[in-house]
């Protein structure tokens, strides 16, 4: 990959260590709230705090997305870390409950900046280009959930270490975030003309996102961003305090920051490995394959974790096995958000002056998807505990299933929509 795309990625990785630090930390800062001088917090309040940011980006993930194809996605990379750097400072100042809201609006507008221009450039950069689009869509989800995973492992010890004032800290990283797009990025080739190009009307926008491709992707993605968003806003919140409501589940024990650390660093290999793996098999598998197989491999995950969470008096052997089957399944399930990435991609195709705008909509897809996930959470959480959340995954992983027969049944009509000279990849 050329210079400039190996850079947005990098920054892709800082970016989302950031803030999945913020949120991992405030998770943390949340459950402890009362000893800083706060109020007592609840499972539903974190999980309504994940919603504001993920609402944010969904509602304002359009308007960056146009934005970057009228001004240059290069530009508007680099008011994600403004937004971001202003909200951790924010964050480390206080423990009122509406002004951490307000923060997460703008953790979701620094997101919503990000993610569509980033898209938007990689789509560029890719263009007609089927082996390297595989790759740099494995490697933009790697280096989103590597990043949120890795601010996720430093996020215990740290807190743990200094407290609120790791917030301050993170500041920095966003600084060098922004130094990143600012010095290391330059605008892809091709760039200028789609700027001077005609863009896309607000009409021809809406009929695509009424389009059935679209309309078959979204609901998987939606669940499937769903499983997961479930998790990061609710996995440490639920791991770090014992609940005395489930003494019968093994991982709601209460963990310490060494345990939380240890095990989330296996979980990011493992998935950040599958990651890798399914990226590179664009050339040889359908992406509706690829998906089909992640949402198998994520109902195992689910079975091998109810088999953790009430192992205790069982045979050891019994829980390692159970530990490496959740693991295989960890690992199938990783390659299912890069071919939905790689779909959306093949969709951009068709108008090349707005691919900002088309990539957008990863955001809006993954937005609905994080706050039903993260509302699902907070509630299952306090019905069945652990429990709960992987009764949770479980559904939403079979509403994923349920439009991908008919979307596998559509995949090769993407690439009929391509313009001349500008191939989609849906066939592979």
């Amino acid at each position: 990959m050329e210079r400039s795309l190996r850079f947005v990625l990098l920054g892709t990785f800082t970016l989302r260590f950031s803030t999945g630090l913020t949120g991992a930390m405030l998770g943390l800062y949340l459950a402890d709230l009362p000893s800083h001088g706060g109020p007592e917090v609840d499972a539903v309040v974190v999980g309504v705090f994940a919603a504001i940011f993920y609402l944010t980006e969904l509602v304002l993930s359009p308007f960056f997305g146009i934005l970057s194809d009228r001004i240059g996605h290069h530009r508007v990379m680099l008011y994600g870390p403004i937004f971001g750097a202003i909200a951790v400072v924010l964050t480390g100042l206080t423990t009122s409950l509406p002004i951490l809201g307000a923060t997460r609006l703008l953790e979701g507008a620094s997101t919503a900046a990000s993610v569509p221009s980033i898209l938007g450039f990689i789509a560029l950069a890719t263009a007609g280009n089927e082996i390297l689009r595989g790759k740099a869509s494995a490697r933009f989800e790697g280096a989103t959930l590597a990043g949120l995973g890795f601010g996720f492992i430093v996020a215990p010890k740290l807190f743990e270490t200094i407290g609120p004032t790791a917030f301050f800290l993170n500041a920095l990283v966003y600084g060098i975030s922004f130094l990143i797009y600012w010095r290391g990025v330059k605008d892809p080739a091709g760039e200028v003309e789609a700027v001077a190009s005609p863009h896309v009307g607000v009409n021809r926008y809406l009929a695509l996102i009424r389009s059935s491709h679209v309309l078959l992707l979204a609901p998987t993605w939606i669940a499937v961003n769903a499983s997961i968003g479930l998790w990061f806003s609710q996995s440490l919140f639920q791991f770090s305090q014992a609940n005395p409501d489930f003494p019968e589940q093994r991982l709601m024990a209460g963990y310490d920051a060494n345990q939380i650390t240890i095990a989330a660093i296996a979980i990011a290999i493992v998935f950040g490995a599958g990651l890798l793996y399914w990226g590179n098999r664009f050339k040889s598998m359908r992406r509706t394959t690829i998906i089909a197989y992640g949402l198998v491999g994520g109902a195992i995950l689910v079975a091998a974790g109810l088999v953790v969470n009430h192992s205790a008096g069982l045979p050891v052997v019994i829980l390692i096995a159970a530990i490496v089957v959740a693991g295989a399944g960890l690992f199938v399930l990783a390659g299912a958000t890069p071919a939905a990435l790689g779909l959306l991609a093949d969709i951009s195709e068709r108008f090349p002056a707005d691919r900002g705008a088309i990539m957008g909509l990863y955001s809006v897809f993954l937005a609905i998807g994080q706050i039903t996930g993260s509302l699902i959470g907070g509630f299952a959480a306090d019905w069945r505990g652990i429990d709960g959340m992987l009764v949770a995954t479980a559904g939403l992983l079979a509403i994923a299933f349920i439009p991908l027969s008919r979307l596998r049944a559509q995949e090769h009509e993407i690439d009929a929509g391509a313009p001349a000279g500008q191939p989609g990849s849906a066939t592979a």
